[in-house]
């Protein structure tokens, strides 16, 4: 797994990057088809903004923005919201493999048998 922090118009320190993978790494662990994150912490005027990119397997690719007056509760608003997306897209492809159906049981039978 590759988490990658990056910090615009404000510097990332060791503690921040831990807070960072403290809070991606239990994500990035319930969903196995994920395979790199990048944070993007950015400071304007009063606001911060968190956004978070991950890609995955077979053209997986969710963002999840969240901005506030804290950093550390921007950056938990949007990996609560990347939670959710992740969580809608795997459901979603779960029931879309439930709802095929087996070609053996569409085709009829050869030779008229039933």
């Amino acid at each position: 797994m590759d988490i990658q922090v990056t910090g615009r118009n404000l510097s990332v320190d060791e503690g921040l990057r831990e807070y960072v993978r403290a809070r991606i790494e239990p994500l990035m662990d319930s969903y196995p088809r994920l395979e790199s994150c990048h944070v993007i912490l950015t400071n304007e005027k009063y606001r911060f903004t968190a956004d978070i990119v991950v890609q995955g397997k077979d053209k997986l690719r969710e963002v999840a923005q969240e901005t506030m007056n804290d950093l550390y509760a921007a950056l938990d608003a949007a990996s609560n919201k990347m939670d959710k997306q992740l969580r809608r897209s795997r459901d979603k492809m779960i029931t879309r493999q439930q709802s095929r159906e087996r070609l053996a049981d569409v085709e009829p039978k050869i030779g008229g048998e039933e």
